[in-house]
């Protein structure tokens, strides 16, 4: 499977606290975190996009404020956040500027990705960052996060912004190699599985508990991002990332566990458009416009001839031609109210209409599915 993250075209990559974070110390591994931006650097010379998940910042923000070694009150939590986000910013901006690599902070919850607006804001946010070259780093927003500090995990949001990117893998680097039968730390005679093509409740059952010192996730939640990752078509590799250039070390088929996707982020999208969600809108089009989304074309506001119902941006409407025959359904860019203002008009034609700059189409291609 090795070959499959050589072929990718969007990666995200997880790193938790335990390795980026000594945990006597308290201070960031420099060394480790200069070897892993070497290996993002060699994917972005390949042609790859590459997002970073990163945890870290409340096991280096504690030591700054002096916190003891114990389990911390929600508003130490948050507070040591808010200390440490700022210094682990800076260091992966550092590692990362050092190869000629432009980086960006984004703070999201798992909220965040479930809230459609919100959603769709970082998704196009971290798709633009994308698009120029940019290598985002993304972490919880622990500083506004309640629940998720004590239950919450980063390998679950990696999965969550694997599919909001419609990444092709995700790489969740731990302090253990993959999946095994069992506890390896507690079960001599645990079995390695390197390749896993479907997550059964058996599957499931294997996963234990985090006993890192810093670290919140464990097996349990790296295959609840597996289950998510999958479903969005995008295959997750669990590997070792204690040593130097754990990534170099999956290219080159070092141990690590994968979890295949049954399909392309692409084509799970589509599903997921069409068979998930219920239309709350419909938008009437010319015959011009209908063939042009038959060619594969997005819908531009000039092909709407009416807008009906009441909905929002990133709801689910119909499209039908003239006689309401159902041509499409897809993802609007505009709410309602917008969406008439714009119809009939051409793209250039937007700003001075609603007074924003907003997106060219109605409905994007790759948020469109054909009926």
């Amino acid at each position: 499977m090795s070959e499959h993250l050589a072929k990718s075209r969007r990666v995200v990559v997880k790193v938790g606290s335990s390795l980026l974070v000594d945990g006597e110390k308290g201070t960031l591994r420099g060394q480790w975190l200069q070897a892993l931006v070497e290996d993002i650097a060699a994917l972005r010379e390949q042609g790859k996009e590459v997002l970073v998940v990163s945890s870290g910042a409340i096991a280096l923000g504690r030591r700054v404020l002096g916190l003891e070694p114990r389990a911390l009150r929600l508003e130490e939590s948050q507070a040591a956040a808010a200390a440490g986000q700022i210094r682990l910013s800076a260091a992966w901006a550092e590692a990362l500027g050092k190869h000629d690599l432009k980086t960006a902070q984004i703070l999201l919850t798992l909220g965040d990705t479930e809230s459609r607006r919100h959603y769709l804001n970082a998704r196009e946010t971290a798709k633009t960052l994308l698009g120029l070259g940019v290598v985002p780093v993304v972490n919880e927003n622990d500083t506004v996060a309640t629940a998720e500090i004590r239950f919450g995990d980063n390998d679950r949001l990696a999965a969550r912004v694997a599919q909001m990117i419609s990444a092709d893998s995700l790489i969740l680097l731990s302090d253990i190699d993959g999946l095994y039968t069992a506890d390896p730390g507690l079960d001599p005679e645990a079995k390695f599985l390197g390749d896993v093509k479907a997550i059964t409740p058996e599957i499931e059952a294997m996963a234990g508990v985090s006993r890192s010192g810093f670290g919140r996730g464990g097996m349990i939640t790296k295959i609840m991002a597996a289950k998510i990752a999958v479903g969005a078509g995008c295959a997750m590799v669990i590997a070792n990332g204690k040593k130097l250039h754990p990534i170099r070390q999956i290219l080159e088929g070092g141990r690590c566990t994968w979890f295949r996707a049954s399909g392309s982020p692409a084509t799970a999208r589509k599903q997921w458009i069409a068979g998930h969600l219920n239309a709350v809108g419909m938008l009437t089009i010319d015959a011009g416009a209908a063939q042009a989304l038959k060619r594969g074309r997005s819908l531009l506001p000039a092909g709407v001839t009416a807008v009906h119902g009441r909905f929002q941006r990133g709801d689910a409407v119909q499209v039908v031609d003239a006689e309401g025959n159902l041509i499409a359904q897809g993802l609007s860019a505009y709410a309602d109210e917008d969406a008439r203002r714009i119809a009939g008009h051409k793209s250039h034609e937007i700003e001075a209409l609603l007074g924003y700059a907003g997106r060219d189409e109605m409905i994007h291609r790759d948020d469109l599915v054909l009926r």
